[in-house]
């Protein structure tokens, strides 16, 4: 899963991204209002993490732009400014949740995970697609019962899949979701195919009755087989 951190203090901002890298998310960062603009209008995420004031704007004018799109972009606006007309505002152009300054991030992580259940997986903690589970809590995979071993990023784009089941998804959008800004450095898709190639056995060794179908100048689609 993919959030963009919007932060202006470079601390709290770097202290968030660690805390958020090691459980397991891809993070973006933006400091300022412009950088998380650009972000907001190049990329898509399952989360955002928006301060609501910003060097060169709101994150309220943010927040309405995401909203706009009526992507399955889940928003939690975080803000020294614990004020309830704050607040409301937030909450009523759209925001998903609303936290004060200062929180704990195991508090902060519980309300992404939260909202990503509620938008991508109807609020369980499992994600199920035909005999398919993912243990959300655990990031555990199982087939009919059987635990599939799976890296890390097979494991997340698993997760992409499931959530986008039934759809064409292009390469593009597969390799940016899964690696973030890092795409940008790459000059090409290679390493995207060995992963897809990785989890399709994997799939196919555990009799997995949905698997990744190759959709010719496309992309990849998640179909029952």
């Amino acid at each position: 899963m993919k959030i963009l951190i919007v932060e202006d203090e470079p601390e709290l901002l770097n202290s968030i991204t660690a805390y958020f890298a090691l459980t397991g998310y891809v993070c973006e960062l933006a400091a300022t209002y412009n950088e998380a603009d650009e972000k907001i209008n190049l990329y898509e995420y399952d989360c955002i993490i928006l301060d609501i004031t910003l060097p060169g704007g709101s994150g309220l004018d943010l927040l309405k732009q995401v909203k706009s799109r009526k992507a399955k972009t889940g928003v939690i606006i975080v803000s020294a400014k614990n004020s309830v007309d704050d607040r409301v505002k937030g909450l009523q152009l759209g925001a998903d949740d609303y936290l004060p300054k200062p929180f704990h991030f195991t508090e902060l992580n519980a309300r992404v995970t939260a909202i990503l259940r509620r938008l991508k997986f109807e609020g369980g903690n499992n994600a199920e697609v035909g005999n398919i589970t993912i243990a959300l809590d655990d990031q555990k995979v199982f087939v009919n019962g059987d635990e599939v071993t799976l890296k890390k990023k097979e494991y997340e784009l698993l997760l992409f899949f499931i959530s986008n089941k039934n759809r064409i998804i292009s390469k593009s959008s597969m390799a940016e979701h899964i690696w973030g800004d890092n795409i940008d450095r790459a000059d090409s898709f290679h390493f995207l195919y060995s992963q897809i190639k990785n989890l399709r056995k994997r799939l196919n060794e555990h009799g997995a009755d949905f698997n990744i179908q190759a959709v010719y100048g496309l992309g990849y689609k998640f179909i029952k087989e």
